[in-house]
């Protein structure tokens, strides 16, 4: 049975504007306390409260009476007490900053929310659909989730075995927008981890080698014939994000003639 990775404690020399989205309140003081201990990050206490601002809302008291620790906890913060030189004691009213709209969403807590959370964020903000978010905002998101849209009237976006099912149960979250007697739906599903690219050295009898070996090689090599796009018939199943679905003919035909019958 494979034993779950165990996550690495963080600490202040391991700090970054990333990994400082995993930690909590209580996390900060803790850290802080025992920043003392090390010289070199005694020294350095600056920057790392500047690391920790861009993710935590820090408040500093000017008491920890009972009267304003209850205000602030009532308010989702911790209070406690930091030093940051060796003469004077802070008090701090920490809160880890929300991710409420569109425009919270960094590069660096894109991977550290859900893609329901994701979901709830820009239902939040929506209005136009997709392409009513800005790029900024569309390649921070698409940096951490792949992300699909289609656009169909509302009674076939959810027929069944279409792209709406299929998505679904490939574990997507989605958030539905709609337009008039159509329906966006945009489709969110956390990107996996990818290991990053390892570099490899070429040995020294590679290097040796002539020019017409190369050139032998590569012509040994198999080519993979490029795919006839063109020919394929585009469905709202093989159909790729952001385009409306044009509609059927055979379609249109049909509804044309049932309004003329109606008439």
């Amino acid at each position: 049975m494979k034993q779950p990775v165990a996550k690495k404690v963080i600490s202040l020399k391991t700090l970054t504007k990333n990994n400082v989205w995993d930690i909590q309140e209580n996390d900060i003081f803790r850290m802080l306390e025992n920043a003392d201990k090390d010289a070199d990050v005694k020294d350095n206490k600056r920057h790392y409260v500047d690391i920790i601002r861009t993710a935590f809302m820090i408040e500093e008291l000017n008491d920890d009476s009972v009267i304003v620790k209850n205000k602030y906890e009532r308010m989702g913060y911790k209070v406690g007490s930091v030093r940051l030189d060796d003469t004077t004691k802070n008090i701090w009213a920490v809160k880890k900053r929300p991710i409420i709209r569109v425009s919270d969403l960094t590069y660096e807590n894109i991977h550290h929310i859900s893609a329901s959370k994701l979901i709830e964020v820009l239902d939040r903000n929506f209005g136009g659909g997709w392409e009513s978010l800005s790029q900024s905002i569309q390649d921070i998101i698409e940096s951490g989730f792949d992300i699909s849209t289609t656009t169909l009237p509302k009674d076939r976006l959810h027929k069944p075995g279409g792209m709406y099912e299929k998505k679904i149960a490939d574990g997507f979250e989605v958030l539905e927008v709609s337009k008039g007697s159509w329906v966006e739906a945009i489709f969110a599903k956390i990107k996996p981890e990818q290991e990053k690219p390892r570099l490899t050295l070429q040995s020294r009898d590679e290097e040796a080698l002539p020019n017409d070996d190369y050139n032998k090689n590569d012509e040994e090599e198999e080519v993979e014939e490029p795919t006839d796009y063109a020919n394929d018939d585009i469905t709202e199943d093989n159909y790729r994000t952001t385009f409306e679905i044009e509609s059927n003919p055979d379609e249109e035909a049909e509804e044309l003639s049932d309004f003329n019958a109606e008439e």
